[in-house]
C-alpha cells in the first residue's frame, strides 16, 4: 500500500521531527533494515517480514512471552491433549476484536471461524481462498504441518479441535510462531467476494497491540495503537514507525540524532562508541542463531561431496570471524547453536587445509577449478553482520583452490524468493531459532519437506530426514535427543552446508526507550514498550 502524497509528507515529516516526538511519549520511530515482502506471515519466513506483521498486527493461539522461549497462552485460553497425543482442543478467548481500518470494519469479535480458517489455510489447496490467492505456505510446509494436520474442526463458537497425524512434541510452540498468525475469516470472504483475495499481503487486519496504516517500500512503515487490544498493560505508544534503513551506518546516525528510538542490526565496528555515548543503551544477549554457507547439492559439481569437502575446508573461518563479526562471534560446528538442546558436543570441523582441498577436487574431476556463484545477503542479520564482506572473504579463500567465485546479491524479498527456487550455486543465509526445539533447525532448515523451502542446499538425505521425522513424532526429550545427535553426524558427514558462526545479538536504543527485551528467536517487537 503506497502512501498518498500527504500521508508520505506527513510520515517524513514526523520522522524529521522524532526528536519532539519521543519528548511527547506518543511515538516510538523504529529504524528497521530492510522492507518486508509482504504483511501476511504465513507466507514468509525471514524476520523482516515478521516484524512488519506478526509482532505488530497480529496474535496467535499460544505465544510466547516478551524477551522467553516459555509459551502463554495467547487467543486460546487453554488447551488439553488427548492420551495419544494427537488430539488438541483449544478454547478460544472471549471478546477479542479485529482492527477496525479504513478497508475493513468487523461486524463480530475474533471466534472459533477465524482460528479455523486460519490452519486450513496452511493445509488445503482446495480451499476457495487459496484458489483465489495462491500462495506458498513455506514455513508449514518446512515444518511439516501440511501433511501433519489432518483435520481442524469448530466444536462450538469458541472451542476448535485439532487433529494429528504423527505426534509433533512442539506443537504448540509451532503454533506460537510468526507464521501461524490469526487471520479474520470475515476479512477474507470480504476479499474473496470483492475479487481482491491477494490484498491479505497488503492490507492486513489482526487483533495484535498495532493497527497497520500505511507502508511505502522502501521508506516507511505506519502503524497505530489498537486502542481494544485485549492485553491493554502491553500497548505504550499511540504511533509505531518503521524507518526503513537498510544501510546500518545510517541508521546509526539516525539513532545519535534521535530520528529513531530503537535500531537493528549495528555494525560491530560502532558497538564501542554506542557503549559509550550516554544518550545510548546497547541491549544485548547471546544469539541463538547461526550464520553458515548453503551449498545447492542440485548444482554440478556441488552434487559431489568431495568437492563440498574441499569448499568446507577451504574457508577461513576464524579470520571471517574476527573481520565479520569483530569479537561478537563464535566458531559454528553445527547445524545449530551448542545452546540448543540435543547439540552434538563430539562433531568438530575439518581443519584448514588447502593442499587437502585441491586433491579432493581432483578426485570429484574438477581439479582444473571451476566456476560458481556465491550469493551474499543484502542485508544485515545477527547471524551475519556483513555478508558482502564474508562472500569476498570466501571468495578470496576459494581462489586458492581454484574456484572462481561471482558475487551476486539481490533485493532481500527476490534474494530469498530465486534461492527457494535453488538459482543460487552457494549463498550466504543463517536461521535464528523461533521456537526452542531442535526441529526448527534440523527439519526446517535441512529436512526433505523444505526443499523448496528454507532448505536453500536443495538436500534430502533419507537416513537424516528418518532421524529427524521420528524425532519429532517421540515426547521424551532423552530420546529425540538421540536421534538429533545421530543426524548432526549424518549432516557433518555431507557437508550440505557450511556452518560459520553464532553472534552475540545487540540492540541500540535511546535511554528513554523503556520496556524493551531482546527476543529470542531474532523478532523485534514492541509489546509493553514505551517512551519516557
Amino acid at each position: 500500500m503506497r502512501f498518498a502524497p500527504r500521508q508520505l509528507a506527513l510520515a517524513l515529516a514526523i520522522t524529521l521531527a522524532a526528536g519532539t516526538a519521543a519528548a511527547a511519549g506518543k511515538t516510538l520511530i523504529f529504524c528497521s533494515e530492510g522492507s518486508p515482502a509482504g504483511f501476511d506471515p504465513a507466507r514468509y519466513t525471514t524476520s523482516t517480514d515478521f516484524d512488519a506483521s506478526a509482532e505488530t498486527v497480529f496474535n496467535r493461539l499460544s505465544e510466547f512471552e516478551p524477551g522467553s522461549t516459555k509459551v502463554r497462552p495467547g487467543l486460546a485460553e487453554k488447551w488439553s491433549v488427548s492420551a495419544d497425543g494427537l488430539t488438541y482442543t483449544f478454547n478460544l478467548r472471549k471478546g477479542v476484536k479485529f482492527h477496525t481500518t479504513a478497508y475493513f470494519k468487523p461486524t463480530r469479535d475474533f471466534n472459533a471461524d477465524d482460528a479455523v480458517f486460519t490452519l486450513q489455510r496452511l493445509i488445503d489447496k482446495n480451499l476457495p481462498f487459496n484458489k483465489a490467492a495462491p500462495a506458498e505456505y513455506s514455513y508449514a510446509t518446512d515444518m511439516g504441518l501440511d501433511t501433519n494436520i489432518v483435520a481442524v474442526s469448530k466444536l462450538d463458537p469458541y472451542t476448535v479441535q485439532v487433529k494429528l497425524k504423527a505426534v509433533d512434541a512442539a506443537f504448540i510452540q509451532n503454533l506460537a510462531m510468526s507464521f501461524a498468525s490469526v487471520q479474520s475469516a470475515e476479512y477474507a470472504e470480504q476479499l474473496l467476494k470483492a475479487g481482491k483475495a491477494n490484498m491479505i499481503n497488503v492490507e492486513p487486519v489482526g487483533t495484535g497491540p498495532f493497527v497497520f496504516k500505511s507502508y511505502q517500500k522502501d521508506a516507511a512503515i505506519r502503524f497505530e495503537a489498537n486502542p481494544g487490544y485485549w492485553r491493554k498493560d502491553e500497548v505504550k505508544l499511540d504511533k509505531l514507525i518503521f524507518a526503513i534503513t537498510p544501510d546500518a551506518s545510517v541508521r546509526y546516525q539516525k539513532l545519535q540524532k534521535n530520528e529513531c528510538q530503537v535500531m537493528a542490526y549495528p555494525r560491530p565496528a560502532d558497538l564501542k562508541a554506542m557503549q559509550a555515548n550516554p544518550q545510548l543503551a546497547v541491549a544485548s544477549q547471546a544469539g541463538f542463531n547461526e550464520g553458515w554457507i548453503a551449498y545447492n547439492v542440485k548444482h554440478k559439481p556441488l552434487d559431489k561431496l568431495e568437492v563440498r569437502q574441499a569448499l568446507d575446508m577451504a574457508i577461513n573461518k576464524k579470520a571471517i570471524i574476527d573481520a565479520v563479526y569483530q569479537g561478537a562471534g563464535q566458531l559454528a560446528t553445527n547445524p545449530m547453536p551448542p545452546t540448543q538442546w540435543s547439540f552434538n558436543k563430539t562433531l568438530k570441523d575439518a581443519p584448514l587445509d588447502v593442499a587437502k582441498a585441491k586433491s579432493l577436487l581432483a578426485k570429484a574431476g574438477v581439479g582444473n577449478g571451476f566456476e560458481i556463484t556465491l550469493w551474499a545477503m543484502p542485508v544485515q542479520r545477527p547471524y551475519n553482520p556483513n555478508a558482502k564482506l564474508m562472500a569476498e572473504m570466501i571468495q578470496a579463500d576459494w581462489a586458492k583452490i581454484g574456484v572462481k567465485a561471482k558475487i551476486v546479491t539481490y533485493e532481500w524479498g527476490e534474494y530469498i524468493k530465486r534461492s527457494k527456487g535453488g538459482e543460487h550455486d552457494a549463498m550466504t543465509i543463517g536461521w535464528t531459532g523461533d521456537n526452542g526445539d531442535p526441529d526448527n533447525w534440523l527439519g526446517v532448515n535441512l529436512g526433505c519437506e523444505a526443499v523448496g523451502g528454507n532448505n536453500y542446499s536443495q538436500w534430502c538425505d533419507k537416513k537424516f530426514d528418518d532421524l529427524v521425522v521420528k524425532a519429532r513424532s517421540l515426547s521424551n526429550q532423552a530420546e529425540r535427543t538421540k536421534l538429533y545427535e545421530q543426524a548432526q553426524v549424518v549432516f557433518k558427514e555431507q557437508v550440505p552446508f557450511t556452518p560459520i558462526a553464532h553472534s552475540t545479538v545487540y540492540v541500540p536504543m535511546r535511554k528513554e526507550v523503556t520496556g524493551y527485551k531482546i527476543s529470542p528467536f531474532g523478532l523485534t517487537s514492541f509489546y509493553g514498550v514505551g517512551l519516557k
